[in-house]
């Protein structure tokens, strides 16, 4: 399970009825590498950039969204190299660009939100963040105080994207330069997404792909288990508020 489906001694002792502390001694035994020493999607070992060493987690949902966007290769239409290997393939069945996943994730709860658009300008993030806190809004959580993003100009000059933030009431929290690491809740929620959906399994065409964004992130906020959560799913920290 380790190996195949590459996740931690929590998910996996729920899985098997054992206790987490009982499997990573058995990890450990093994000899199996550390999670943050894999690439996500091959599990091929890495060298993973540097971490944060202050760990923190906001004291109320709406405290402190995450905001980010991640370039994602379309799927041309009959499938991509997944299906059809690696090597010279014909011209309409080469790579035909790029979409992009936007992504938001709320920092005490874990509830996540994603969409995919042909392009990450400050009007599309704009208008992302509005449908963000709408979601928010109706999962319980009334009142976003901040919104953290990366320094690009996207998030950063766009006039749309501040008159959203104003609308809300939300301060703009912009992480250091190069540090990408500030804003790990939503960097690893991309890394969840990119291995538990965008390559969890050939498709065979970019809509396919799409279609399944939705009921991922349903079963991410209700039924997937977090570690940082206890084992529980995201909705299990709104349940007083909902």
């Amino acid at each position: 399970m380790r190996t195949e489906h590459r996740r931690g001694a929590g998910w996996i002792g729920a899985e098997l009825g054992l206790a987490p502390s009982t499997v990573g001694r058995v990890i450990a035994r093994a000899g199996l590498p550390r999670l943050s020493e894999l690439d996500a999607l091959t599990g091929a070992p890495v060298r993973r950039g540097p971490a944060s060493r202050v760990r923190y987690e906001r004291e109320r949902p709406g405290e402190l969204v995450h905001l980010d966007t991640k370039k994602l290769g379309r799927i041309p239409d009959g499938g991509g190299w997944r299906v059809h290997g690696r090597g010279s393939r014909p011209g309409h069945l080469r790579g035909p660009g790029y979409d992009y996943l936007h992504a938001a994730i709320d920092d005490h709860s874990r509830l996540a939100y994603a969409e995919i658009h042909p392009d990450e300008r400050g009007e599309t993030c704009a208008g992302f963040l509005a449908r963000a806190a709408a979601f928010f809004g109706a999962a319980g959580i009334t009142r976003i105080e901040r919104v953290m993003t990366d320094n690009a100009m996207n998030y950063r000059y766009s006039g749309a994207f501040a008159e959203v933030l104003a609308g809300l009431g939300a301060r703009h929290v912009l992480i250091r330069p190069h540090c990408p690491w500030t804003n790990g809740k939503v960097e690893r929620l991309n890394r969840t997404l990119l291995r538990e959906w965008a390559y969890a399994r050939p498709y065979g065409s970019n809509a396919e792909r799409s279609a399944c964004l939705a009921s991922f992130l349903e079963q991410y906020n209700t039924r997937r288990r977090h570690s940082s959560l206890g084992g529980l799913p995201p909705i299990s920290r709104l349940s007083t508020t909902c």
